[in-house]
């Protein structure tokens, strides 16, 4: 089994171009599309010309905080696979999922053993299930074990403050994709060169096994 990656946070078409383009690409590739509070925040006009760049082999994930109708509407005919959505409550991720017809990805925010429990509840309608701490935009950690003997029906995303030079091996006994973000940037932006490396240790993972 290949380890799988996402990469998050992207926000200009120089980086966007250079990761399609790749030979090694990551599965898919994370726009967050209505959380001003991050610095990888993209606002609506910037969106649509930034997701005009042919994804090729990746898939588009909207990262949506709890959205309004206002913006799911503005955005239901762009050109994204998946939802990734934080602090919506089963009802409306049903809702959303039959409304706009897209694959989900449920974000569930981990502290303790029982956050990871909840899990359960979305069993019937997520696709994946990502795995974060509770930084949202800050990049924060969590106990990764609280969820390592768990037998889940999905596939299983993995965020929270995940680096270049961590142990990639470690991350695939626990997960089927990692979501990397802040670990490939220098400043506050991403990085091309961090991502090369980042994108060539998981290649090089993969060959292993």
């Amino acid at each position: 089994m290949i380890l799988k990656s996402k990469i998050c946070g992207v926000s200009d078409p120089k980086t966007l171009n250079y990761i399609v383009n790749h030979k090694h690409a990551p599965q898919f590739v994370g726009f967050i599309v209505n959380y001003p509070k991050s610095k990888r925040y993209v606002d609506l006009k910037r969106l649509k010309e930034l997701i005009k760049i042919d994804k090729k082999e990746s898939s588009y994930v909207a990262v949506l905080v709890n959205p309004e109708k206002k913006i799911l509407e503005e955005i239901k005919n762009l050109p994204f696979d998946y939802y990734q959505l934080y602090d919506c409550d089963v009802k409306k991720t049903h809702s959303i999922k039959n409304t706009y017809n897209k694959k989900i990805i449920i974000a569930l925010t981990i502290e303790n053993s029982k956050d990871v429990e909840n899990y359960k509840l979305y069993k019937d309608i997520t696709d994946i299930y990502l795995f974060d701490s509770k930084g949202y935009e800050k990049s924060m950690s969590f106990n990764h074990t609280l969820i390592e003997n768990i037998q889940f029906n999905k596939d299983i995303m993995l965020a929270g403050n995940i680096q270049i030079n961590d142990d990639l091996e470690k991350y695939k006994r626990i997960a089927d994709i990692i979501d990397i973000s802040g670990g490939l940037e220098t400043s506050g932006l991403k990085d091309i060169s961090k991502i090369e490396i980042f994108l060539n240790n998981l290649k090089d993972l993969n060959n292993e096994n």
